[in-house]
């Protein structure tokens, strides 16, 4: 069977202007896949997930918002292009779980903040083929020949792939520390970060060796 190549990005915004999807949100599109420098599914979905998660909340993507994201694989990158949420400034946390869910929590000075989680609802998926079998790595997708429909998929789905819940988390306020000199590697790290009596780029987060 011969190779249907994927939508280019030119011709994939084209395509979303065809179904109507307004152009604030095909601009949100625009720079994630200028961001992620390609148009993968996961970041699809997850402008996706970010433009309905500030509509069931009510909220500008300017506020100042925390977002847990429970896979590193391609779904944090819309909240840092469109939220300006990212690791750097504390309001992007990225679990291992595995699961395309995101649970955004505006900021709170209480003890618990309330949001909601937003995920990918398998159930919905059945009358998407493509991105059926996509999601659950089936061998019945075909990159060669499915990339186009399961991007097509996507469009259509948009938040009707998902289904959300309330939820409230703990809230992590700032603290004071202390810096410390490891005795091994003579550089500083804060104290709290020490593992016993040396640091964790010492012990159990060492990750290169010297080139002498």
């Amino acid at each position: 069977m011969p190779t249907i190549p994927e939508y280019t990005p030119g011709e994939l915004l084209a395509k979303m202007e065809s179904m109507g999807i307004p152009e604030s949100l095909r601009e949100s599109f625009r720079k994630c896949i200028d961001f992620h420098t390609y148009a993968a599914p996961g970041m699809l979905i997850g402008v996706f997930m970010v433009d309905c998660a500030l509509k069931i909340l009510g909220r500008r993507p300017e506020e100042k918002i925390f977002v847990t994201c429970e896979t590193h694989k391609c779904l944090p990158d819309p909240p840092q292009v469109i939220m300006h949420a990212t690791t750097g400034n504390h309001q992007l946390r990225v679990l291992p779980i595995g699961k395309f869910a995101m649970t955004f929590t505006p900021s709170s000075v209480k003890e618990y903040a309330e949001g909601i989680r937003i995920y990918v609802d398998r159930k919905k998926l059945d009358q998407y083929p493509a991105l059926a079998s996509w999601y659950d790595n089936s061998a019945a997708f075909k990159p060669a020949t499915m990339k186009r429909q399961l991007a097509e998929e996507i469009l259509a789905a948009a938040c009707g792939m998902f289904s959300h819940e309330r939820v409230r988390m703990k809230v992590t306020h700032k603290k004071k520390w202390n810096s410390v000199t490891c005795p091994s590697c003579g550089e500083q790290v804060p104290q709290d970060l020490m593992e016993g009596t040396t640091c964790a780029g010492c012990g159990s987060l060492a990750y290169y060796e010297k080139v002498t």
